[in-house]
């Protein structure tokens, strides 16, 4: 009964399944397909929407779906936000206001022409190429997002520009009212764009007295009350709050999460409103691909097939182009600059809201808005596919080697193999006592940073016969390998002991199994690069217990000859062996009698006195 209810008002509990079963299915196989899980939740929908092989049997309106999968870009942004604080903000501004106004303007100026020259209206043109300009938030922030790189300086950059993106919804709104006004097909109760602007600026203003004044004692009110449930009613409220007060400002829900988010990035409820937050982004945000998907209308893409194919190729490769000059103009590098090209080529979703409402004051006719609409779902289609293919098919990133130098006629006492943070303290101890050290490492940033500090680190792959020589591995007293590889530690050791038997091996080592072969292999010494630091931890905890140093200090070398003496046992016997030597902190019951015997046992001769501890029985002569 539940489901027809809900079924009367567009959407039913069998139309969540079919999507929550959709988006379970899309996003492991396309991931396993190496294809992101963008392009699975846009396939997906194109299949299950009105115009796939089941027809509108399943959807038939996917609007309806898309106005609530919205709120997951809301919660994304939101997410976005508690990430970016006040101060770190305010250093981006140039990148925001800058970098962004540039590539917002170059290409719609581009694209406008583009436009023109297609035999466009030249108000449609340019309300066209600016809908095409402001790139999918979801679609670059998702795929950042799971490449790792949001938090990088790139992706810095590339979230800047999307700030700006969004900041320019009110204008274009309004220029779609300037057109309509010049072209006489205004309204009468049209607001003036001062007005607009005055409102915009107004909400802004209103969320940051309220996010900076109110939230914090409202969140540590409810904190005290102990209802979780609460925390999390109120963290929901505080983003959809923010993104419809902003939506009557006239500017969009996912800049008034945003803002919320950034207003609350300084909270000590911070991590508990992002835990409490992601769960609805992740689930929305998929719903909101699908209902993209759904939305390509498949008859009018056949119907219009020339134009809307010519059409996402040309506007693709032109923004594109006008990207890539941007940023170079900027002085990004050519690989962040083809990487930022392949993101932001597409279209965005706030495209549908701009082409609507110039399609409702007729500065655009239905046909062209349909075209165009089309152009942009295609195109967020594709910007997956074509960020696949650049990253599989681009050429490794050249590293500068400015000022590092390959090592030659290296004459070190002690040969090291690697310098980060291991080295650098193994070296501190050598360099007090005036020992000759060499160094070398492939890391170019480490050597780069090395020098900052006085090091002088050669570059040198240690697994090679010929940069061993070259640093002086041939007279070195001890080669340090200290790498955190092990199968190129493995090698490296297997090198040294064959060609350079004379020197010591010290190595360090990742794991057990690896101290393991490392002693097999024959170095003269190994260390676990943690256990010596677990120790060291364990012993300041005993101690801040309040156990006695004397205690901590016995406690301690009885953890090492358990080790040591398991150690033994597994290279002896596996790794699988001396599990008995390992504390473990559940109990093993101890097996006790029924009944209490009478006399305590003595031990029948000496070897049982040996393992009880026991006086052996005096023997008689009989």
């Amino acid at each position: 009964m539940a489901a027809e209810a809900a079924a009367g008002s567009g959407l039913g509990l069998e139309h969540a399944v079919v999507l929550l079963a959709t988006a379970v299915v899309a996003a492991p196989l396309f991931r396993r397909l190496s294809l992101g899980s963008v392009l699975g939740y846009l396939a997906a929908g194109l299949v299950i929407g009105p115009w796939g092989p089941f027809g509108d049997q399943l959807f038939g309106e996917p609007e309806n779906i898309l106005h609530v999968a919205e709120f997951g870009v809301v919660m994304f942004l939101f997410l976005i936000g508690l990430e970016m604080r006040p101060q770190k903000l305010w250093a981006l501004r140039k990148e925001i206001f800058g970098l962004g106004a540039a590539q917002v303007i170059t290409c719609a100026a581009l694209l406008s022409v583009v436009g023109l020259m297609a035999g466009l209206p030249w108000a449609a043109a340019i309300i066209g190429a600016s809908g095409f300009v402001l790139s999918s938030t979801a679609v670059i922030m998702k795929m950042m997002d799971d490449a790792g790189e949001t938090s990088s300086e790139a992706g810095q950059r590339n979230v800047s520009i999307l700030l700006f993106e969004d900041l320019m919804i009110v204008p274009l709104l309004a220029l779609v009212t300037v057109f309509a006004a010049i072209m006489g097909l205004s309204a009468e109760n049209a607001r003036p764009l001062w007005q607009s602007i005055g409102i915009a600026a107004v909400a802004v203003g209103a969320v940051f007295v309220a996010g900076r004044y109110l939230l914090n004692p409202l969140f540590g009110f409810l904190a005290r009350s102990g209802a979780r449930e609460v925390m999390t009613a109120a963290a929901l409220l505080v983003v959809l709050g923010a993104a419809l007060f902003m939506q009557w400002g006239g500017l969009t829900m996912a800049m008034g999460a945003f803002l919320a988010g950034v207003l609350l990035s300084d909270s000590v409820f911070r991590h508990q409103l992002e835990a409490d937050v992601e769960p609805f982004r992740g689930i929305l945000l998929a719903l909101f691909f699908i209902s993209v998907g759904m939305s390509l209308d498949i008859t009018k893409v056949i119907a219009e097939w020339q134009w809307i194919a010519a059409g996402v190729v040309a506007f693709m490769a032109v923004k594109a182009f006008g990207i890539y000059a941007i940023a170079r103009l900027f002085g990004a590098k050519q690989r962040e600059a083809i990487h930022r090209s392949a993101l932001f080529a597409q279209g965005g979703e706030f495209a549908f809201v701009l082409y609507a409402g110039a399609l409702a004051v007729g500065v655009m006719d239905t046909r062209i808005a349909a075209i165009m609409t089309a152009i942009v779902i295609i195109s967020m289609a594709l910007t997956p596919l074509v960020v696949l293919f650049l990253r599989r098919f681009e050429s490794p990133e050249e590293i500068s080697r400015d000022g590092v130098e390959d090592a030659r006629d290296l004459e070190g006492r002690v040969l090291f193999i690697g310098f980060g943070r291991f080295a650098q303290v193994v070296s501190q101890s050598l360099l007090a006592r005036g020992v000759d050290i060499s160094l070398i490492e492939t890391d170019v940033e480490m050597i780069q940073v090395a020098a900052t500090f006085g090091f002088k680190v050669y570059y040198g792959d240690g697994t090679r016969l010929d940069v061993l020589r070259a640093s002086g591995a041939g007279t070195a007293e001890a080669i340090l390998v200290c790498i955190d590889k092990p199968d190129q530690t493995d090698r490296i050791v297997a090198l040294v002991k064959s060609e350079f038997p004379h020197a010591k091996i010290f190595a360090r080592s990742f794991d057990r199994g690896h101290s393991m072969r490392l002693v097999q292999a024959g170095v003269d010494y190994q260390i676990r690069e943690l256990f010596e630091s677990s120790m060291t931890f364990s012993g300041a905890v005993l101690r801040e217990l309040g156990f006695s140093d004397i205690e901590i200090a016995e406690t301690i070398e009885e953890v090492r000859d358990r080790d040591a003496e398991r150690f033994e046992l597994q290279l002896a016997g596996g790794i699988e062996a001396g599990r008995g030597l390992m504390r473990n902190n559940t109990v093993t019951p101890q097996p006790t009698p029924f009944t209490v015997p009478r006399r305590e046992a003595q031990a029948l001769n000496e070897e049982a006195a040996e393992v009880i501890g026991d006086e052996a029985p005096e023997t008689s002569d009989r």
